[in-house]
């Protein structure tokens, strides 16, 4: 067996095959750590961003609170100018902010785009039903009440972003 010619062949073979075998279990376990440090490092990115989001619509929230919308702009405005002026930007601001989205679940996100509508919901219903001799300070003041005479859906949203936020991150 020894004076075969296939006994060296045979040789390199025993020798090298558990050095194959070592190099492949060192490969793949090398492939697993990688792939692992990969999904870590998304997962923190995508917590940073998470957080990012929570802040902007926490932002966007507090600046949709009617204490906040009667303070922005002349006084000297119309009702019906200071109505566009504050949908145009509260538009604005969502649009801007609707791309965090991505972050959050569908159920804020609806509850977001819920607060939205319901406040310009209430900037036209109250404007309706104002009289037309009426001045801004008056228009603003109705605005007031009627947003305290209602559920105060921002802060009920606000309240979810927080649990939430809790919750994921």
């Amino acid at each position: 067996m020894i004076d075969s010619p296939y006994f060296p062949y045979a040789f390199a073979l025993l020798v090298a095959f558990p050095f194959l075998v070592f190099i492949r279990q060192f490969v793949f376990s090398y492939i697993k750590l990688k792939n692992q440090e990969i999904k870590l490092l998304t997962i923190k990115g995508t917590s940073e961003q998470r957080v990012h989001a929570y802040e902007r619509l926490t932002l966007f929230l507090e600046r949709l609170k009617p204490s906040n919308l009667v303070s922005k702009f002349d006084r000297n405005l119309a009702p019906h100018e200071f109505v566009f002026l504050i949908e145009k930007t509260i538009n604005e601001e969502f649009d801007y902010n609707a791309s965090q989205q991505l972050y959050i679940t569908s159920k804020t996100w609806k509850n977001v785009v819920n607060c939205k509508n319901n406040m310009l919901h209430l900037l036209h219903k109250t404007y309706e039903n104002l009289n037309e001799n009426s001045s801004l300070d008056d228009y603003k003041t109705v605005f007031l009440m009627n947003y305290m005479n209602e559920e105060d859906f921002i802060a009920n949203c606000l309240e979810d972003l927080r649990k939430e936020n809790l919750i994921v991150n």
